[in-house]
């Protein structure tokens, strides 16, 4: 069994670090003052990544404490989007136990974060195409999503409401089927649209709803263990060398853009270290299950979903989660998320490639239908929806579908 990854573009080591003058300057003020704090060597700053957001990422050379070690720069323009909602993620992760990055100094106003770096394996990294499934890491990610999942509680996250879910799925018609695919839908059709996600909506919704990552895939699990550490405050390490996680923090930037953060948090219970966190939300319990094991860069065959996301049932439901009693009713649920979040990303990755010129996204758009097309093809109530996909995307009836693989 082989996954079917999508390789997305490396950072580029000769790309200008700055194209605005203006940040630029900003960042130069802001580094010199966390620079000798923190022990990060100027000459070694490069980029280290950008998401589909606003923001990106840079890494630098540390010998704090004197030990070699790395940092990473947030670099989040705050015109573009706020920070706060990562701090506040990252402290309610911590207290669950799970392993984030801490964060070291913050310049709220400016919108730049120094953060510990929890390496560069991702999970999605050391899968190899032509080898087994890692059933270890993604049993580790079970655990990682199962302890995050209890610690949920209500009025913390914004809601992951009604609203919310039909939002994201009018991302399909707006921007992948007219912009994209540059179809006009008739009345008829966008009935059927307005019918299948009212029924979507419904299945999700009818699920408990327990802490959302909203993006909990092999991308954003690492891999590699984060060498011990003391957080700022922190005074020893636990017994074993496992490091003291910092809390949140709650205070405005100090000059300089250093935060105050004494208290250290709770150690981390989990292997895998959680990234891009910011957008979690309260919702229906299948969709963290349903991004894990529907990736959007890569497929697996469905007795390896299945076979996962059973042992999740089965850890959730002896953790006291919400899950149900009937297995089959809690796949279906999967299923039916999966779908609502596949129509939401290839509609997104479409505004991603005309709106923000980033292209590579799109290229995993085989993957987004063959999903779509999977899960309706499963279900009498969704087999209008699969026609007007098929339709779209200028596909004849197929005899037989195949889950989770590419067309």
């Amino acid at each position: 069994m082989s996954p079917t990854p999508t390789t997305q573009a490396p950072a580029d080591p000769q790309a200008p670090l700055w194209t605005d003058t203006t940040r630029q300057a900003l960042f130069d003020t802001w580094f010199a003052n966390v620079q000798g704090k923190h022990q990060l060597a100027p000459h070694t700053l490069r980029l280290a990544s950008a998401d589909a957001s606003f923001r990106r990422y840079l890494r630098v050379d540390s010998s704090a404490g004197g030990t070699a070690s790395s940092r990473i720069i947030m670099d989040a323009p705050p015109d573009k989007g706020d920070c706060k909602p990562f701090v506040e993620v990252a402290e309610l992760m911590i207290q669950a136990g799970l392993k984030v990055p801490d964060i070291l100094a913050w310049d709220e106003a400016n919108g730049f974060m120094l953060l510990t770096d929890l390496g560069t394996h991702t999970l999605k990294d050391v899968i190899q195409p032509d080898a087994p499934p890692p059933l270890d890491l993604y049993l580790d990610a079970v655990e990682t999503l199962v302890q995050w999942q209890k610690a949920s509680r209500e009025g913390v996250l914004p809601v992951y409401d009604r609203a919310f879910v039909m939002r994201e799925m009018e991302l399909f018609p707006q921007w992948y089927v007219r912009e994209y695919r540059q179809v006009t839908l008739d009345a008829a059709q966008r009935q059927v649209l307005d019918k299948s996600f009212a029924a979507i909506a419904d299945s999700a919704l009818a699920w408990p709803s327990v802490f959302m990552h909203r993006d909990f895939m092999p991308r954003n699990l690492m891999v590699k263990d984060v060498a011990p550490t003391l957080s700022a405050g922190a005074s020893s390490l636990l017994p074993g060398g496992e490091r003291l996680a910092k809390p949140q923090v709650h205070a405005s930037a100090r000059p300089g853009g250093e935060t105050d953060a004494s208290v250290p948090g709770k150690p981390s219970a989990t292997r895998l270290g959680i990234l891009d966190f910011q957008d979690a939300v309260y919702g229906p319990i299948t969709y963290d299950i349903a991004s894990l094991l529907r990736d959007a860069f890569l497929s697996w065959e469905e007795d390896f979903c299945l076979d996962i996301t059973i042992r999740y049932w089965e850890k959730a439901r002896k953790a006291g989660l919400p899950v149900g009693n009937d297995f089959g009713e809690f796949y279906k649920g999967v299923e039916w998320m999966g779908l609502q979040r596949h129509l939401k990303i290839a509609g997104l990755f479409a505004r991603l490639t005309l709106r923000d010129g980033k292209p590579v996204y799109l290229t995993d758009t085989p993957r987004f239908i063959a999903y779509i097309r999977t899960t309706c093809a499963r279900y009498m109530e969704l087999k209008p929806l699969l026609r007007l996909v098929e339709k779209v995307e200028g596909i004849a009836v197929p005899n037989a579908y195949a889950f989770g693989r590419t067309a």
